[in-house]
């Protein structure tokens, strides 16, 4: 199922819109606007001028205030705009309120998510946990959509059909879509579960991180294979899996969904089993762009995110990539204010990082491949810990093998 809206927005111009609150200032909602525009532009759209309004809470009939919507209305109306996206998840009622107001289409962070993890998803199981998560989040919003879904039953683009009248019709046929792409869902985690379990006991490692912050690139490093990477938002959905070999060493790697602020709860929800790989894993390596601004709340971002996956706290290596990207502005000598983190040279990260995580973290470059041969060896030392700790008489195995190594 893929949203009308957006398959009618390809190459459009959209307004964004962003508030700032109590739990986002000013500079924070900059970057959530950068980020917005990033997804625009990953599912086809072109970004256009942004507004922002500064309240306690989102005004709940029109998310933003009466005043900026005239505002808003008037901008789109003197420049030929139909299209509006939003920040935040919008509610029913704040959705159908702003549509009769703008008489525009509206999407809001969530239903562009949604719909550029429809456009990515390449495999059955992909595609049937990005349509559960659609139709999750579309169920409490079909008074605006005016659907006529029965003839929709198979699937498929939904259409603009007669109005109210089909809305129990359209109910009652999206229900019984949920119920059946559960079961479907179902169906294929016992698959996958079972391919799980034929991968024997080989040590698992996984790559986390937020999205867009180079994880296939390593993985296709990693596992000299040929991984889909590209810059943009969610390259990759699918997780896949390779046999890495290191020193003798075999584990299993895994590249992992990359996870973004506000991620729709349907679609944690309906990936829940894709992320299995991250609950099974024993070793998580979690990859961080060093160049983003705001790497930092990333992490946190990541680290929450993995929190809800899997309360069980896994051994992890802080991996900060794009090294050969970063950027600061030194502080002039005379200049006796604070120093911020614009401020902060890649060399003063690494001695606070490294003091902080210990042996935990590495700075690398995969795109210029920087520091990798390290990295290899850091991994391969916490693989052979874990595999000695499972098969403790392959340990002499392990120093037969270091001695040899050595002596060579």
């Amino acid at each position: 199922m893929r949203d009308f809206i957006i398959s009618e927005s390809k190459n459009k111009e959209a307004v964004l819109v962003g508030l700032i609150t109590p739990e986002q200032n000013e500079e924070q909602i900059n970057e959530y606007l950068d980020e917005l525009a990033f997804l625009a532009e990953t599912a086809g759209i072109v970004p256009g001028k942004r507004f922002t309004q500064k309240l306690s809470y989102a005004n709940p009939v029109t998310f933003v205030g009466t005043g900026k919507l005239q505002e808003i209305k008037q901008y789109m109306e003197d420049n030929e705009i139909d299209l509006i996206i939003f920040d935040d998840e919008l509610s029913p009622k704040q959705i159908r309120n702003i549509e009769k107001e703008l008489q525009v289409k509206i999407l809001d962070r969530t239903s562009l998510i949604l719909d550029i993890f429809a456009m990515r998803a390449q495999t059955a199981y992909a595609k049937t946990q990005v349509e559960l998560a659609q139709y999750q989040y579309l169920l409490p919003r079909l008074t605006r959509m005016w659907t006529h879904l029965d003839r929709q039953r198979g699937g498929g683009v939904m259409m603009r059909g007669v109005g109210e009248t089909q809305l129990e019709t359209d109910r009652r046929i999206i229900t019984d879509k949920i119920a059946k792409l559960k079961e479907d869902l179902k169906t294929i985690d016992k698959q996958m579960a079972s391919q799980r379990k034929n991968r024997g006991k080989m040590v698992r490692v996984a790559l986390v991180g937020y999205t867009n912050v180079g994880k296939s690139t390593l993985m296709n490093l990693l596992s000299k294979s040929e991984v889909f990477a590209e810059n943009k938002l969610f390259a990759t959905l699918d997780t896949t899996v390779r046999k890495v070999i290191i020193d003798n060493l075999p584990f299993l790697l895994s590249d992992t969904v990359g996870f973004i602020r506000k991620l729709p709860t349907h679609l944690v929800e309906s990936f829940k089993s894709t992320l299995d790989e991250v609950r099974e894993a024993d070793l998580l390596l979690h990859v961080v762009d060093i160049s983003h601004p705001n790497f930092e709340e990333q992490i946190e971002v990541v680290n929450s995110t993995l929190m809800d996956i899997d309360k069980e706290e896994k051994p992890t290596i802080l991996v900060f990539n794009k090294i050969d990207a970063f950027t600061y502005k030194p502080k002039d000598e005379d200049d006796l204010t604070p120093a911020t983190k614009e401020n902060i040279s890649l060399e003063e990260l690494e001695r606070t990082w490294m003091n902080k995580m210990h042996d935990d973290c590495i700075f690398i470059s995969a795109k210029q491949k920087v520091n990798i041969e390290e990295l290899k060896e850091k991994v391969y030392g916490r693989v052979k810990d874990i595999h000695i700790e499972r098969y403790p008489y392959n340990d002499f195995l392990f120093q037969r093998y270091d001695q040899e190594g050595t002596e060579e």
